[in-house]
């Protein structure tokens, strides 16, 4: 049962809602591609012959990754503030 409290909790949360394809859709427009968010986070997946699928695969299995991701997707946020 969802109560008040976990809908405001969730809407405060400002990845509530996204998925992690959206949120790299959204790093790869700011950067320009996979080249400079390569730069911004270097792990493999963005740095050897990147692509959106074997990204994701990679980010969806590797916890401290999409923790990267995602600290950087709130940091941008953080800056728009």
């Amino acid at each position: 049962m969802v109560t008040q409290e976990n809908n405001r909790q969730a809407s405060n949360d400002p990845l509530h809602g996204k998925t992690l394809k959206m949120i790299l859709d959204y790093l790869l427009e700011y950067y320009g591609g996979w080249e400079q968010l390569g730069i911004n986070i270097p792990i493999n997946c963005f740095i050897n012959k990147p692509s959106m699928n074997s990204s994701l695969k990679f980010l969806r299995k590797t916890d401290w990754a999409r923790k990267k991701v995602e600290n950087l997707y709130l940091d941008i946020l953080e800056d728009y503030r």
